[in-house]
């Protein structure tokens, strides 16, 4: 079943609305590949090519708060490259990093696009490493217009959110699976061609190069990691104590049932000992 953004069902209520945009200089710097990062009229572009690819990252870290960004994806073959938005710590952590991600795995160009959800805890990129990975599809075809994608991480749920459809909710179900540490916010475009297509099927194909990524529309609403206590993130849902509405938790079963492609709870060659909260 192919959706069209127009027909997806209403959320009811949208936090992105609730929070105020920045320019990028506001709240964001280049980590880098500074020469294939552009700033425009309020339009961030990073590109990968043989050389090298780009990323940025935040002022500031957090410890709570709602992230986001209106992010447009190059269309064509894009195989083993990742467009990403994420909040990380791992140069505070090395090898004992938290991190919660949005990730466009790249594609064949007979293929759409992948949005890969994931939590670390304490992990790092090698052998002890748990992703917790839901995979999606989306409603709308990512590479034609910018669309919302953001994060809102309380201290008791992270929820992944689509121009305001929440399509997954991951609950602090005890301390040792959730990150609480302060996170800085990122946005990166790499290769990342030994995975990320079809587990590696398909490469980086630099005969296809510039690949881009636009990001725009800035929004932070958070609680930065030197403010006191009483700071409280924004609320994803209407009744301000946390949790989804029961609107939003139907447009979230309504992604899950049709675009929802893998999920790590489900997966049977899993070790689910290491992932008490399925």
């Amino acid at each position: 079943m192919i959706t069209t953004a127009q027909n997806t069902p209403s959320p009811g209520y949208y936090p992105s609305s609730r929070i105020s945009s920045i320019g990028f200089g506001q709240g964001y710097s280049n980590l880098w590949g500074p020469q294939h990062q552009r700033v425009e009229q309020g339009t961030v572009t990073i590109w990968l090519d043989r050389s090298s690819g780009s990323g940025y990252k935040s002022l500031q870290p957090y410890r709570s708060g709602y992230f986001g960004a209106a992010i447009k994806l190059q269309p064509g073959y894009t195989a083993g490259v990742i467009t990403s938005f994420y909040l990380s710590n791992n140069e505070a952590h090395p090898g004992d990093h938290d991190e919660i991600d949005i990730e466009f795995l790249g594609t064949t160009p007979d293929k759409p696009y992948t949005l890969q959800t994931y939590v670390y805890i304490r992990g790092s990129g090698d052998r002890n490493i748990i992703g917790r990975e839901m995979k999606f599809h989306l409603w709308f075809d990512p590479t034609q217009d910018f669309h919302d994608y953001a994060i809102l991480w309380t201290p008791s749920e992270i929820i992944f959110l689509v121009d305001d459809v929440p399509i997954r909710r991951y609950p602090r179900k005890s301390d040792a699976t959730f990150p609480l540490r302060p996170l800085w916010v990122y946005g990166s475009i790499w290769d990342a061609s030994s995975w990320a297509t079809e587990d590696g099927k398909y490469k980086a194909d630099y005969n296809y190069q510039p690949f881009i990524g636009r990001y725009k529309n800035f929004k932070i609403g958070g609680c930065t990691a030197d403010r006191p206590a009483s700071c409280s993130p924004p609320s994803a849902s209407p009744s301000g104590s946390g949790g989804l509405s029961q609107q939003q938790s139907s447009v979230m079963e309504w992604v899950q049932r049709n675009y929802l492609v893998y999920d790590y709870c489900r997966d049977g060659k899993r070790d689910h000992t290491q992932t008490p909260e399925c």
